[in-house]
């Protein structure tokens, strides 16, 4: 399958730039994956479509302000600083802007020396692996001097960092956000638990792998970043009790599909554990665990638009993004919502 199979024209003006005024006030594109049938609604009526005995199940875990503007020493240039993924306690690997400036042994000093980086090394990826200086806590400076890692094609700037952290975010880890949680408020979620639709808590950080394009024109030749993920004991035997009893498993976006993946047997009953999953969902893939997907709309000949197309059929998904843009759906990370039930 060809990567050219996965694009789309997307009008630069349905680029969501901000989160809508409330959470839960994002349209809902409802797409049956069977039929092929289309229904446009709100974001609180994808209650309509769940009973009880189902079981949703979201990724708690919380970005970090990743994104650091620091100066290269010696020559005072601007240099731009993703925290992709920790590898020990003062070590990271980061996406460096521009790459070319920051080789081996450049030293970057942010927050006119607050903060002290090292590069030490080239990643196969392109990035940098970065050992820091400072005095105190680095988690707290890095609250001090960080800005959320908002995707490029996100051009203002966001006043309320925790509008792009979602209401149920617990655990520090990732580099983006888990888009398709950001649209659920704490009432609607209750409203979930008392109509009888169970709550899994899952974690996976996301990291490199959001932000890697696909290069292959075959996209089976490319290869996926490992992200940490967990399952609890709890979570397993929830989701594990919704299945046997008749129930679907709901997975509130890909991050959340991936993990249940990467964790459930030929059954599609998941086992507790962590670890590291660098798995790649594309058509062809059949899906074991997930059952119904909530998602957001996703970036042309990206591994998530795979993932989406896997589950619901590639001519499915594209004719529903087709739907979506002329009906002005918001794209992308602060844009509308999709439900492949």
């Amino acid at each position: 399958m060809r990567l050219e199979d996965f694009d789309y024209n997307l009008p630069e003006e349905l680029i969501a730039q901000e989160p809508a005024e409330s959470r839960d006030r994002s349209r809902l594109l409802v797409l049956h994956k069977d039929t092929g049938n289309i229904e446009h609604r709100q974001f609180p009526d994808c209650l309509e479509y769940f009973n009880p005995g189902d079981v949703l199940v979201i990724n708690t875990t919380r970005v970090i302000p990743a994104r650091l503007i620091g100066i290269k020493e010696g020559t005072g240039a601007e240099v731009e600083v993703v925290l992709l993924q920790r590898k020990d306690l003062n070590t990271w690997e980061a996406l460096v802007r521009p790459g070319k400036k920051v080789r081996p042994g450049t030293a970057v000093s942010f927050g006119n020396g607050l903060l002290k980086a090292e590069a030490l090394d080239v990643t196969e990826a392109g990035g940098r692996v970065l050992k820091f200086e400072y005095e105190g806590v680095f988690e707290d400076i890095l609250g001090r001097l960080g800005q959320m890692p908002l995707p490029p094609y996100i051009k203002k700037e966001l006043h309320d960092k925790e509008r792009y952290q979602t209401v149920y975010a617990k655990t520090t880890g990732s580099a983006a956000a888990p888009t398709a949680g950001l649209h659920f408020t704490p009432e609607l979620l209750e409203t979930f638990k008392d109509r009888g639709i169970r709550i899994a808590e899952i974690i996976l950080h996301v990291g490199l792998g959001t932000f890697r394009p696909v290069k292959s024109a075959d996209i089976t030749e490319h290869r996926m970043h490992s992200e940490y993920y967990e399952i609890s004991g709890e979570s397993a035997e929830t989701i594990n009790l919704s299945k046997g009893n008749g129930g679907r498993v709901i997975a509130v976006g890909t991050t959340s599909a991936r993990t249940l993946e990467t964790v459930a047997d030929a059954s599609g009953f998941v086992k507790p554990g962590k670890g590291w999953t660098g798995i790649f969902i594309y058509p062809g893939y059949t899906f074991k665990a997930v059952d119904v997907l909530l998602t957001n709309f996703h970036l042309p000949k990206s591994t998530l638009l795979m993932l989406v197309s896997a589950l619901a059929g590639r001519e499915r998904v594209l004719q529903a993004y087709h739907q979506a843009i002329l009906e002005k759906y918001r794209f992308f990370s602060f844009g509308d919502a999709m439900l492949i039930i």
